[in-house]
């Protein structure tokens, strides 16, 4: 597999999405830090007191993003893995991660700092482009086996 140059593209984009999905979750607990709205009461008691126990809105605008990620970055693990198999040209496979790659970046950038509608909105679809065109060429590779 280490020979599949699709294959080593798509690993280069996957731990890139990786690593931006930490630093979604590092930012998170900054964040819950700095605004002093912990979920555990022991993680309250910590840091001052059990009424830091709190729900704070950034606090979940951060973690809405880090769960966006993981229901988008995840299926495109499972499409990008099994899209790289089927033989697809390079340059088009490279496309294919680099689109998903920067809609995922510029779509937690969006959510992070609140960008007016409809950016947020923008980066999910285009990031959904190539998840969906993969699909359909994965599909239409292992049509004739169902």
């Amino acid at each position: 597999m280490l020979e599949n140059d699709v294959w080593m593209c798509f690993v280069f984009y996957s731990t890139l999405l990786i690593l931006k999905m930490y630093v979604i979750a590092i930012i998170t607990g900054q964040v819950r830090l700095r605004k002093k709205a912990f979920a555990n009461p022991e993680d309250a008691v910590r840091h001052g007191g059990v009424q830091y126990c709190r729900i704070d809105p950034y606090v979940e605008r951060c973690r809405r993003a880090h769960r966006n990620d993981m229901e988008n970055i995840f299926p495109f693990f499972f499409l990008g893995a099994v899209y790289s198999m089927t033989g697809p040209s390079y340059s088009v496979a490279q496309i294919h991660f680099l689109v998903f790659f920067l809609g995922r970046v510029l779509h937690s950038v969006a959510y992070l700092l609140s960008f007016k509608a409809p950016t947020r909105s923008f980066a999910y679809v285009i990031a959904q482009v190539p998840c969906v065109s993969m699909a359909i060429q994965i599909l239409m590779d292992v049509a004739s086996f169902a």
